[in-house]
């Protein structure tokens, strides 16, 4: 597993991917909150948080979805 930061601007996104999965979590907006899953594909679900706002993406087989070699490597941190 591999838990990384990208920083945009002000902004921080953590990028989490799993391998062994080929699972990829981009996590927006950290702070504990409820979120409701919501489905937009076979591949992605989205997880919403406080305001509507995208806070959360889960992107199921990640290397045939995403450009992993564009996006990773990042500044990491040991999970």
């Amino acid at each position: 597993m591999l838990d990384a930061y990208r920083t945009m601007g002000e902004k921080r996104m953590k990028i989490e991917y799993d391998s062994k999965t080929d699972l990829l979590y981009l996590r927006f907006d950290e702070r504990k909150q409820q979120a409701v899953n919501k489905r937009v594909s076979d591949e992605i679900v989205l997880d919403i948080g406080d305001g509507d706002k995208i806070i959360g993406i889960e992107i199921l087989d990640a290397s045939k979805m995403v450009s992993l070699d564009r996006l990773l490597p990042v500044a990491t941190e040991a999970a």
